[in-house]
């Protein structure tokens, strides 16, 4: 048996992160976007080291710790992007990046494109900023999501930044370089900066590849802020270690220039967990790839059979199911009603924007037997629900 089967539920709830200890043990969560597995070998080993130096001091440079070479390597090895290491930031999360991002790439009152339904995170670093949030909702077409180019390219007009959420976190759309190019036309005929979010990247599926957006040329790269981490893929977001590439000297010189109290939080132990991961880590992410494959044919499956009305589009990455569930017609809305009657919490399709109504986003990066046990749980209590 793998021991990404072998998961206890009871020892599961033993633990202090949020997504174990917000409900109690009656409920099985499917929420928050982290993976249930044991953590990656060269990870544990490098947190270890770091505890046995207790190395617990502030992190050095990011010149003087090699961090940008160590990102550069990863990112030639695994897609063959050129990085110049001194255009990395390194940065506490990604969702900071969105926020300084934001800062250097416009001005207050100024547009930002976001493509709902989207990481709710998006929503609050552009209201944080004082900046106008435009919204260009994907669509629903021939069972899976696409952009609306026709939007975009109204929504552009009136903008100053886009954020791109590549793989597209909750949908699990893996853009293909032919969406890419039409988006980065868009952006050079309206002059617009890109934020793109890629932190879910490493975690692109069999049948899909991801496309990095910096990589379409050099006039796209110099408007393109990357955003991105290997906590997610690598599971240790409570670590601390996300990062930035710029797209030309003008951005590292903007970050820079913010100083530590909007760049600074990282620490040692993110940062040395996220070498490890790039350096080592290899062979643990493509077991959870292999893993996530059969996971998400399997929810295919079990929705199928047990609750055949709920529309879910199998992801192209990540770990989420974007679950439509309007047809069950659930009061008063499917996330309240399947952690009240099921026992199950998912992230309510609200948080994503105005779109996500009707829908929950279901993290399936844990057993399979659990998530068997959690379509079991939704379709008794349908069930239930019809019958009573």
């Amino acid at each position: 048996m793998s021991d990404f089967d072998d998961l206890d539920l009871g020892r599961l709830h033993e633990l202090h992160s949020a997504k174990w200890s917000h409900y109690g043990p009656e409920v099985i969560p499917a929420w928050v976007a982290e993976m249930d597995f044991p953590v990656a070998a060269p990870v544990r080993e490098a947190v270890i080291a770091v505890a046995n130096r207790s190395d617990f001091g502030y992190p050095a440079s990011i010149e003087h710790n090699g961090f940008g070479d160590t990102v550069a390597g990863w990112a030639d090895r695994t897609c063959g992007w050129k990085v110049d290491p001194s255009a990395v930031t390194i940065l506490p999360d990604v969702v900071r990046g969105l926020s300084v991002g934001i800062e250097i790439l416009s001005r207050p009152g100024d547009g930002v494109v976001i493509q709902p339904p989207v990481y709710p995170p998006f929503f609050g670093a552009i209201k944080e900023k004082g900046r106008a949030i435009l919204e260009n909702p994907m669509v629903f077409r021939g069972g899976r999501y696409e952009i609306d180019f026709e939007g975009l390219d109204s929504a552009m007009a009136d903008a100053r930044v886009l954020i791109l959420c590549n793989p597209h976190n909750p949908t699990g759309r893996s853009f293909a370089r032919s969406e890419l190019e039409a988006i980065a036309e868009l952006a050079i005929r309206h002059d617009v900066s890109v934020i793109a979010d890629e932190v879910h990247s490493p975690l692109t599926l069999p049948g899909a590849s991801h496309n990095v957006f910096a990589m379409l040329g050099d006039e796209v790269a110099a408007r393109t802020l990357t955003v991105t981490a290997a906590s997610k893929a690598w599971n240790f977001g409570g670590l601390k270690c996300g990062f930035a590439v710029s797209g030309s000297p003008e951005m590292t010189a903007a970050l820079k220039a913010l100083g530590h109290f909007a760049t600074g939080g990282a620490s040692i132990v993110g940062i040395e967990a996220t070498e490890a991961a790039f350096n080592r880590g290899g062979p643990w992410i493509a077991r959870v790839i292999e893993y996530l494959d059969a996971n998400r044919r399997l929810l295919d499956e079990l929705l199928k059979l047990h609750l055949p009305e709920v529309v879910y589009s199998v992801p192209e990455a990540t770990y989420l199911g974007w679950l439509d569930c309007r047809a069950l017609n659930l009061k008063p809305d499917p996330h309240t009603f399947f952690l009240k009657e099921a026992g199950v919490a998912f992230s309510a399709g609200p948080m994503f924007g105005t779109q996500g109504e009707g829908f929950v986003r279901f993290n399936f990066a844990t057993s399979g037997a659990i998530v068997t046990e959690i379509v079991e749980r939704m379709a008794a209590a349908v069930t239930r629900a019809r019958v009573g």
